[in-house]
């Protein structure tokens, strides 16, 4: 009875292994002074990338310029080829943008941690990308996770999108303010997201934390009657409360997992934060885009409040700079998930892709004056040359038709 026992474990065990899915490889990370630790107290260092443009769209991963808000880019694909089809290629880009593939390759260069950028939507009865009452954010998220735990790569959820804008710019698809901060109705739309997804996640080691809002509070330069002014500033002080809050609903679900808390002007303004430890498991979130002495606040933040800092987003720099950025994140101890992994056009990702020629028709309609009923029909393409473009795009964009970047991938420290 003892060797059948013996000879059943050791066939689990071996499965197990065999499948990567051994428990002890992965347990849920906790704040312990600067660094980030698993269950038995070992250092873990963030290395990953963001999957930016697949469930909150950027125009310029699309090649457009100033249509480049996901609102933006799904009006300009009705007026393109109307809701039907503009419904039928959004579910065809969710499906090919990121597949088990390209979180396999992921995996194969060493990369131990990914961003997951989210809208708002994707929780809520409203339309975003093709669906509304039927929204698919979580089967999404329950995908990626089964993938990544798979390959033992821990996913961070960010909110990039809050209800209402917590940005006003194109990256929070809001309508061009930071409307989060004005009314209570948007907050407790968010706090109530929040709650849902840690209380689905608040078993899942897999999930490295939640990061409540990305980039909040864009810096604003505008010039009125001659005098330079940025007036919002003065929603600067109810960051770190909004925050307070926010954290505090998640832990009345979720008292395990890390809770990750970016800076104002796109992560890069901490001033706003006096009260760093109001609880015992956050961290902060900088993004780095510019040259290698901006980090330098970073560190200083990081040592003053003894909690982790990681860049949450960095890259499209020159790739000698880029090299240089990577071993300065290592060299302090800043954590990192380069921006993005995948977009259209080359450079500037880890992989990337081209579409048909008649997609440059698409990029002219993106572009063009649609300001009127007459100027949307003078600018529109015939209907099948842009559905062929867009069914190219979502093809294209699969794995196994996407370009590697060698020479970027070296840049940013992986195999």
């Amino acid at each position: 009875m003892k060797k059948y026992l013996y000879i059943c474990i050791t066939l689990l065990t071996f499965c197990f292994q065999e499948m990567g899915l051994k428990a002890q490889d992965m347990s849920f990370l906790h704040v312990n002074g600067v660094n980030l630790v698993d269950v038995q107290g070992n250092k873990f260092y963030i290395q990953g990338t963001n999957l930016g443009n697949w469930l909150n769209p950027e125009g310029y991963m699309f090649g457009f310029r100033k249509t480049n808000s996901p609102y933006m880019i799904d009006q300009m694909f009705r007026e393109l080829v109307g809701d039907k089809a503009t419904d039928d290629f959004w579910q065809n880009f969710k499906s090919n943008y990121v597949t088990v593939d390209d979180i396999n390759y992921l995996a194969s260069l060493g990369v131990n941690t990914i961003r997951l950028p989210l809208n708002y939507k994707l929780f809520t009865d409203e339309d975003y990308l093709g669906r509304n009452s039927a929204q698919d954010g979580f089967r999404i998220i329950d995908k990626i996770v089964r993938w990544c735990k798979a390959k033992r790569i821990y996913v961070i959820l960010d909110m990039h999108s809050a209800p209402g804008g917590q940005t006003g710019g194109n990256v929070d698809n809001s309508y061009g303010y930071p409307w989060l901060f004005t009314n209570s109705h948007y907050e407790d739309q968010l706090k109530e997201i929040w709650i849902q997804i840690a209380t689905r996640y608040r078993d899942e080691p897999c999930v490295l934390g939640y990061e409540l809002l990305n980039e909040p509070i864009e810096y604003r330069n505008v010039v009125i009657d001659g005098i330079p002014t940025n007036d919002w500033n003065k929603y600067y002080k109810d960051l770190e409360p909004m925050y307070k809050r926010l954290v505090e609903a998640i832990r009345t679900v979720d008292k395990e997992h890390v809770i990750i808390l970016g800076g104002a002007r796109g992560n890069t303004d901490f001033s706003m934060f006096n009260d760093w430890k109001f609880d015992d498991n956050i961290m902060y979130s900088c993004h780095c885009y510019s040259a290698t002495t901006r980090v330098a606040p970073y560190v200083q933040f990081r040592d003053r409040t003894g909690l982790p800092m990681y860049v949450g987003e960095t890259g499209h720099l020159d790739y000698k700079v880029q090299t240089e950025m990577t071993e300065l994140f290592k060299d302090n101890n800043l954590g990192y998930t380069y921006w993005p992994y995948k977009k259209y056009g080359q450079g500037g990702s880890f992989v990337w892709f081209t579409a048909s020629a008649e997609w440059k028709k698409v990029i002219d309609f993106a572009e063009a004056d649609r300001s009127t009923y007459q100027a949307i029909k003078k600018a529109r393409p015939d209907q099948s040359t842009s559905l062929k473009a867009m069914k190219s795009f979502v093809s294209n964009c699969l794995y196994d038709n996407c370009t590697k970047d060698a020479s970027y991938i070296a840049t940013v420290g992986l195999k």
